[in-house]
C-alpha cells in the first residue's frame, strides 16, 4: 500500500463503498466508512448478476456466501410472448469451471453478505453519518461530518451513489442524471420447479422475465416505456403489473400474472443513466460507481462495474508510489469497459421501448457479454 495513502475515507455504505473497504483492508491501510442511513437498509427485490459478478465476488472472498444464499445458473433462455424457447445466451464460466456463468439473489442479503464481510474487515463503519465539507491540500483532506467529528485523510472516495453529493461538492459542473424513457417493475414470488435460470420473454417493447434469487423464490422483472417520469400510487400497482402480462399468453407468466394481488410486494423505478466525463477524481477525491456511471439494467451489470472499480482502485493504490498516479492508472483502466456498459445499456432501452431492430439488440447483448467476460 502507498504511504501516501493509508488512511481512507469512503462515503456511501452500497456496493461500491463496501467492495472498496473491504479490498483495502486487505492492503493495510485504516479505513472509515460512512453511510448516511442509520439502518445500513437495501431496498428492491432481486439483483441479477453475470459472470463477471461472479469473478469479482471470489476476488473479495464472498463468493461462497454467494453461492449459499442466491442462486448461480448458466444461460439466459429467450422465448416469444406465447412461450416457445428462441435462443438461449450464453454465459461463459469466468468466475472458474466450478461456477456457473450467472445467477441472481435478493439485493438486501446480499448488501448483508457485504455488510458483514465490511465489518469483519476491520473497516470503521459510522452509520446515519456523512460528510458536511471536504477542503483538501496537496497532502490530504479535511473532512468535517454531520456529528460534529472533523478527520483528515490521505484519500477520500465518494461512494454515494446516483444523487451523491460528493460528485456536487467536487464536481458541481457534473451531469445530472438522466430519465431514459423506460421503467422496470419487480416483484418476489414462490419459485416453480421448471424456473432453473433467467427466463425472458420479448415482447414489442415490454420485456418480462424471471430470475430464481433461491431455492424457493424468484423475482419477476417487467421493463415498459415510460415517456414521463412521473409519480405512480403505490395503490395502482399490482393491477398494472397484472395488466403488462396481459398480453403474454405463456403458460409460465399467466400463472405469474395469476399470483400478483393487492398484498404483492412490488418495486417500480423509473430507469435512469449517467456517464460522467473524465476526470474521476480531483486531487485525493476520487469517485467510483453509480456515482460516476449509473446503467440501466439490460446488462445486468451496474453493480459489477462498481464492485470492479473497487478493485481495481485498491490494486493501483497497492503498486504506485504516489496517489496521483494510482487515481489516473484505475481511471484509465476503467473509462473504457463502463463507458460501454452505460452506453450499450441505454441503447439496448432505446431499441426496446421503439419496437426497434431485433438483431441489432441481440448484437449489441452478444458483443457486450463477451466484453465483459475480458479481464478487468
Amino acid at each position: 500500500m502507498t504511504r501516501s495513502a493509508s488512511r481512507i475515507l469512503i462515503i456511501g455504505g452500497g456496493f461500491s463503498g463496501m467492495s472498496a473497504a473491504i479490498q483495502l483492508r486487505k492492503l493495510g491501510a485504516e479505513v472509515d466508512l460512512v453511510e448516511i442511513d442509520p439502518g445500513w437498509r437495501s431496498y428492491g427485490a432481486g439483483i441479477s448478476l453475470g459472470g463477471a459478478t461472479l469473478r469479482a465476488f471470489r476476488t473479495l472472498g464472498v463468493l461462497d456466501a454467494f453461492l449459499a444464499h442466491g442462486h448461480a445458473a448458466d444461460g439466459v433462455q429467450l422465448c416469444l410472448p406465447h412461450g416457445p424457447r428462441v435462443a438461449e445466451l450464453p454465459t461463459p464460466r469466468i468466475a472458474g469451471a466450478d461456477v456457473p456463468g450467472g445467477g441472481a439473489i435478493m439485493r438486501p442479503v446480499l448488501a448483508r453478505i457485504l455488510a458483514d464481510a465490511t465489518r469483519a474487515s476491520g473497516a470503521n463503519v459510522h452509520l446515519g453519518c456523512t460528510f458536511t465539507k471536504i477542503e483538501q491540500d496537496a497532502e490530504g483532506v479535511d473532512v468535517s461530518f454531520t456529528d460534529g467529528q472533523q478527520r483528515r485523510y490521505d484519500l477520500v472516495i465518494g461512494a454515494d451513489g446516483l444523487y451523491s453529493k460528493v460528485r456536487e461538492e467536487v464536481f458541481p459542473q457534473a451531469p445530472k442524471p438522466q430519465y431514459s424513457g423506460q421503467a422496470v417493475w419487480r416483484a418476489v414470488l414462490p419459485r416453480p420447479p421448471e424456473i432453473e435460470t433467467c427466463v425472458m420473454w420479448m415482447g414489442p417493447q415490454v420485456k418480462p422475465g424471471v430470475n430464481p434469487v433461491s431455492k424457493t423464490e424468484m423475482y419477476l422483472f417487467v421493463t415498459e416505456p415510460r415517456p414521463s417520469n412521473e409519480h405512480l400510487d403505490p395503490a395502482t400497482f399490482a393491477a398494472h403489473l397484472r395488466g403488462l402480462l396481459a398480453d403474454f399468453p405463456a403458460p409460465a407468466l399467466q400463472a405469474i400474472r395469476d399470483q400478483i394481488g393487492p398484498d404483492s410486494q412490488i418495486v417500480y423505478r423509473p430507469l435512469e443513466g449517467l456517464l460522467m466525463p473524465r476526470p474521476w477524481s480531483s486531487g485525493r477525491v476520487v469517485l467510483i460507481g453509480d456515482t460516476v456511471h449509473a446503467t440501466t439494467p439490460h446488462l445486468a451489470s451496474g453493480a459489477c462495474i462498481g464492485i470492479e472499480d473497487a478493485l481495481v482502485l485498491a490494486e493501483e493504490l497497492g503498486r504506485a508510489t504516489e496517489v496521483s498516479e494510482a487515481l489516473a492508472a484505475f481511471e484509465t483502466r476503467r473509462w473504457e469497459r463502463c463507458r460501454m456498459v452505460v452506453q450499450n445499456s441505454a441503447r439496448l432501452g432505446e431499441i426496446e421501448v421503439a419496437g426497434g431492430d431485433k438483431e441489432e439488440h441481440g448484437r449489441i447483448m452478444r458483443e457486450s457479454l463477451m466484453a465483459l467476460a475480458q479481464p478487468i
